[in-house]
């Protein structure tokens, strides 16, 4: 992580903890704070893999590309681009831990593919063709419901640890 990073990652750790700490005095063991720092940063993954999903969307869209055909060009680029920092930011390996990194990326594709194409483009279908929804807010509603389920996934089965023995 660049110094500029990391310095801004200090900085949310540090209002994070204030707020939680100070404000809503919560106390929190060792393990749910880990467990919350690894979804914050799962959630800052999102945040850019949502923005790269829907930039090549609209883009695509725009030369009158099917809007189901769009999302998917969204969603592969997406895809690389959650794996590369969820293997490297999120769920990166501990010492000791073995992983093989093809099987990792095949897992996060087939996580991502059952959540961020079947779910996503049935939903795509449902919120345009069905509720009326414009195309270009459709994929922002089935946020709500994909990431939480991507989190899943990627922390109990793409990324899970397996120890040596």
């Amino acid at each position: 992580m660049g110094k500029l990073a990391g310095s801004l990652w200090n900085l949310l750790l540090n209002i994070m903890d204030f707020v939680l700490v100070k404000v809503f005095r919560l106390k929190l063991s060792e393990k749910q704070w880990d467990n919350l720092v690894q979804f914050v940063k799962f959630g800052l993954v999102g945040v850019s893999n949502t923005v790269i999903a829907y930039v090549v969307y609209i883009i695509v869209w725009q030369f009158q590309v099917y809007y189901v055909v769009a999302n998917l060009a969204g969603f592969f680029v997406s895809v690389i681009n959650a794996f590369y920092w969820n293997n490297k930011f999120v769920f990166k390996s501990e010492e000791g831990e073995k992983r093989s990194t093809v099987k990792a990326f095949l897992k996060t594709l087939i996580s991502y593919s059952g959540t961020g194409v079947f779910l996503s483009n049935a939903l795509l279908i449902l919120w345009v063709e069905v509720v009326h929804i414009p195309e270009s807010v459709a994929p922002i509603i089935n946020l709500l419901i994909t990431i939480p389920l991507n989190f899943i996934l990627n922390k109990f089965w793409a990324f899970r640890e397996k120890r040596k023995k």
